[in-house]
């Protein structure tokens, strides 16, 4: 055990965030996301939400403050300019817990699943919201 760092992010997990470098991206990934075909490695919390991994991993993982879309959530097939309660759920988390808050940004469906085939990792939750998938990107922790 060690103190405040989130219960839910396993030690593979950690060690995944840790080894991440700037730039390197980690998707999380709802149940109905084909983590393991698309993962180089895939790591499962599964009974966790979406939006509670969200939080946990942004406890520890700054986001890029040098690209403009450091978050990207998949756009509803058919309705790319729907919003699903948990996009919006997505935007209050990093709003609240990011150091460096940025809307979250969108991509089609397929440009998503490509996106997500070269993530460092990909986190697959228990998440059964439908589109409870987002892709962060690493910044830089300073001095």
């Amino acid at each position: 055990m060690l103190r405040n760092i989130p219960a839910l992010l396993s030690p593979e997990l950690l060690h995944s965030l840790r080894a991440m470098g700037h730039g390197d991206e980690i998707v999380i990934a709802d149940a109905n996301f084909p983590a393991t075909s698309h993962a180089t490695r895939c790591h499962r919390l599964d009974g966790v939400s979406a939006t509670d991994t969200l939080a946990a991993v942004l406890a520890l993982l700054p986001l890029d403050s040098f690209v403009p879309d450091p978050a990207l959530v998949m756009e509803v097939v058919g309705d790319p300019d729907a919003v699903p309660p948990i996009i919006a759920a997505f935007q209050d988390i990093i709003d609240s817990k990011a150091d460096a808050p940025r809307p979250v940004a969108k991509l089609e469906r397929f440009a998503f699943y490509s996106r997500a085939k070269a993530a460092f990792c990909i986190v697959q939750t228990g998440e059964t919201r439908l589109y409870g998938n987002i892709i962060l990107k690493k910044g830089v922790i300073g001095p």
